[in-house]
């Protein structure tokens, strides 16, 4: 009952919602009255009988014999829909029979150039049916004899009263299925069982958290006993060497000397196992864990790495302790974990994901890993899935962006020149665009927000082994997406070094472009020229944002520093950090990292070579920063849904989460 009226509920919405008033009082009149609860047989064969046949309403007929067929098309009921397909043919040559009756041959001329290519694909046996207008007296035919009996009426009337019967009323008794429901008396059920699994899903997130957390006190307790070990091990040498020899007091001072000014030592257990081994009498073998400890500060934190990629890296990242930065001992945030509402996991790619992005509405998600191929799903249940798809371009994906005024678009920039334009609707490529030879990596493509146009920067082959290296020069262009052809190239100057991020402002009148010689460049869209630019890093910039009030602009280095810069006293820093921990220049060598703010901008997201990342609390709005849930590898790519606080993290072990946040 409750359903029930619920659905009723989500009816009269509707109704009002568009404006049909008269069918709001029709319903309302009818719900009145209160009849059955449940398929009226009675009333289907007056609709079909009464009023579609004798009032040849065609389209009408064939309407509601494909409603019907569309309700048993479920694999688990083959026999009913055969059964129902050929009640189908029956009820279509009653209607011919009946419009021949009544004198109305051109209503059967009407019903064959309307059906008639249909019910031939279907069965030869209509063939002979397409004369039946041009015979004189079909119902003396041998052909069509039957079909005027009154007899052959009776029984069909009697057959379809029967198999509707069976499906809508008596389907209790039966064993082949269960009784029917309409799909909008199953909108109540579907949202609590939803419900219901987001509320499991929150609650094994909570559990994963805390087993992540025991983990990571294990190992912190493995590690201690390591270094007990150690020491043990260093104790025994030092009685070792001084029972077996006696060293002369000046070569004792020279080595006291020497200790004193030595940088701190480090020592490595490659192998080393707590216990001993009764036969040997030697320390046994572990060769996956690196204990790198310092004598002379016993407070500095221990490095620990674990080779299976576990969560080693995550103790190193984010327990509390100090770091030298420029020569200043500084605190390292020890970040508390983000309370997670819920979290999912898509799992559709076979390599590293190379970058992942929220569509303009949030629905839709593209994601792209390394094999070449890009995948659109949504994370939400209640959103329709008519636009998930797999694209494969054939070469390694480098960017990705959507049309920013709906989700019809999706860019797509890969290594081998290539710049695909994915209609979703459609479920093709709608344009296949390249740009010059001489600049085949598409590094970044960003839409205008306001204008139907997009800006790629491609990069030229270079000489080095980094990644930075391994980029040349730049080149900026602007194309149309009603003509799909270049616009203009934005000037750059002579041999301009590789542009790798870019970003509009809300206006698409300002674009904003990060280079690997650490400038950012700006540029007026409409005169197509720079108007300033300052060097902002040290090193290449690897990401780089307008912030949320654009009076400020986000650069993230591949040094790992970032810096939120004011655009109006150009130069000036508003807030800064140092996250070279998670994305210093070791981890640069091979990736282009990331950053993402979220819809309100107090928080930056950035992606990170271990296996959480993150996400700082920006100027103005908290101290701290939290860390996201851990995925299995490196977190390579990241994106924040552009109304909620819900965020994407695409990784190294093929996967992307969808996390939201209180």
């Amino acid at each position: 009952m409750e359903n029930m009226q619920y659905a009723e509920e989500l009816v009269r919405e509707f109704l009002v919602f568009r404006g049909f008033t008269n069918s709001l009082q029709a319903f309302d009149s009818e719900l009145s009255t209160d009849i059955g609860k449940g398929f009226q047989v009675d009333k289907i064969m007056e609709l079909i009988f009464l009023v579609y046949v004798p009032k040849f309403q065609a389209d009408k007929l064939v309407g509601l014999l494909s409603f019907f067929k569309q309700c048993l098309s479920s694999s688990s009921e083959t026999v009913l829909l055969a059964t129902l397909s050929k009640m189908e043919v029956s009820i279509l040559r009653y209607y011919v029979v009946n419009a021949i009756n009544a004198g109305r041959r051109e209503k059967v001329l009407e019903f064959f150039g309307m059906k008639g290519n249909d019910l031939m694909r279907r069965s030869q046996d209509w063939t002979p049916w397409f004369a039946i207008p041009y015979v004189k007296k079909p119902s003396a035919d041998p052909e069509f004899r039957i079909y005027f009996s009154k007899e052959w009426y009776e029984a069909l009337r009697l057959s379809v009263r029967n198999f509707f019967s069976e499906i809508f009323n008596d389907l209790w008794k039966m064993p082949l299925t269960k009784p029917r429901m309409p799909a909008l008396l199953k909108i109540s059920s579907e949202k609590t069982t939803v419900n219901r699994l987001k509320r499991d899903i929150k609650q094994l997130n909570l559990k994963l958290s805390e087993l992540q957390a025991l983990l990571e006190e294990r190992d912190g307790q493995l590690c201690q006993l390591r270094s007990d070990a150690s020491s043990v091990v260093d104790e025994s040498t030092e009685r070792t060497k001084s029972s077996s020899s006696v060293v002369p007091e000046e070569n004792r001072l020279t080595s006291l000397d020497a200790q004193e000014n030595c940088p701190p030592a480090t020592f490595q257990i490659g192998e080393a196992e707590v216990g001993r081994d009764p036969g040997a009498g030697s320390i046994g073998i572990q060769p996956e864990l690196i204990i790198s400890k310092s004598i002379n500060d016993l407070n500095y934190p221990s490095n620990i790495r674990v080779g299976d990629g576990g969560t080693g890296d995550t103790i190193k990242l984010f327990q509390d302790g100090s770091y030298n930065e420029n020569g200043r001992e500084s605190r390292v945030e020890d970040f508390p974990e983000v309370e997670v509402d819920f979290q999912e996991t898509f799992l559709g790619h076979t390599s590293p994901i190379s970058c992942c992005r929220f569509s303009a509405s949030g629905n839709n998600i593209a994601s792209a890993s390394d094999d070449g191929t890009v995948r659109i799903w949504t994370y939400d249940s209640s959103t329709p899935a008519s636009r998930n798809a797999t694209i494969y371009c054939g070469a390694k994906i480098l960017s990705l962006d959507w049309e920013c005024k709906s989700d019809r678009l999706l860019l797509i920039g890969t290594a081998d020149r290539g710049i695909k334009a994915w209609n979703v609707d459609a479920k093709r490529v709608v344009c296949d665009l390249q740009t010059s030879e001489s600049f085949p990596s598409v590094l970044d493509i960003k839409c205008s927000p306001v204008e139907p146009i997009f800006v790629s920067a491609a990069a030229s082959k270079g000489h080095g082994s980094s990644y930075v290296d391994s980029l040349g020069f730049a080149s900026l262009t602007v194309w149309n997406m009603k003509t799909w052809k270049a616009m203009t190239v934005l000037p750059l100057g002579k041999d301009p070094p590789a542009i790798t991020s870019l970003s509009f402002n809300h206006n698409g009148k300002i674009l904003a472009a990060a280079a690997t010689d650490g400038m950012i460049h700006m540029f007026d869209m409409s005169a197509g020229q720079q108007i300033t630019g300052w060097p902002a890093h040290d090193s290449a910039i690897s990401s780089i944002l307008f912030g949320p009030d654009e009076t400020s602009i986000f650069s993230l280095g591949v040094d790992g520093k970032i810096f939120e810069w004011s655009l109006q006293n150009q130069g000036q820093i508003l807030w800064s950090r140092n996250c070279s921990r998670f994305c210093g220049l070791e981890s640069s060598k091979d990736c282009r990292h990331e950053m993402a703010l979220d819809a309100n901008g107090r928080r930056l997201l950035i992606t990170s070579a271990s296996v959480r990342a993150p996400i700082y609390q920006v100027r103005g709005h908290a101290t701290n920063g939290l860390r996201t849930l851990p995925h299995s590898a490196a977190i390579t790519t990241v994106d924040w849904h552009p109304t909620l606080p819900i965020y994407l993290t695409g990784s190294a072990d093929n996967s992307v989460r969808v996390t939201s946040i209180s």
